[in-house]
């Protein structure tokens, strides 16, 4: 199959599912609604390419329809900002708990977080802890100015014990949930 069917055979899955008769407010019918990592790669996309490591469930927000598994790739050809941001938010959760499941290290850099993902974490509250009076929008602000600096090397020993601290006891347990 080249590029085109692809697309073509997706651009005919999402309309059969639509309620609009145009591609480009039938996509905005759509939303994400659950993800999910194929560590095989033996999973196709809706549109029939083969070998996806990225799987998404989407449903439409008009008529309750649900198409599984669409892949990232095929998720960009909505071309609708909030979803491109939601997969690759999504796609570094993958990275960091690859990552946590090779007992690799996992600090604060652009291999495993995002600012989009920062926000993620603070969105679902993975940053509210006992120590912040379950309050994570300070641990939010220190994470992005931390993440945001240029010269990493300026980071101090104390911040880098608090990046650090943070990842450990608020991060990881939320990576461990999604790993069993």
């Amino acid at each position: 199959m080249s590029k085109s069917t692809y697309s073509q055979n997706l651009i005919s899955r999402v309309m059969d599912y639509s309620n609009a008769i145009q591609w480009d407010e039938a996509v905005l019918e759509w939303e994400i609604t659950n993800w999910d990592e194929d560590e095989d790669i033996k999973t196709s996309c809706i549109c029939g390419k083969e070998n996806i490591r990225y799987l998404f469930t989407i449903e439409n927000q008009v008529n309750g329809n649900v198409l599984e598994p669409i892949g990232s790739k095929c998720i960009q050809k909505f071309n609708r900002k909030d979803l491109n941001k939601l997969s690759n938010t999504y796609e570094k959760l993958f990275k960091l708990k690859k990552a946590l499941k090779d007992n690799r290290y996992i600090g604060l850099s652009s291999e495993f977080f995002s600012r989009d993902l920062l926000q993620f974490f603070y969105d679902a509250h993975i940053l509210d802890s006992d120590y912040n009076e379950y309050n994570g929008e300070s641990d939010y602000i220190f994470l992005l100015e931390m993440f945001n600096k240029r010269k990493k090397s300026s980071i101090t020993a104390k911040q880098n014990r608090k990046i650090n601290a943070i990842i450990i006891y608020q991060i990881i347990p939320y990576l461990n949930e999604l790993l069993e």
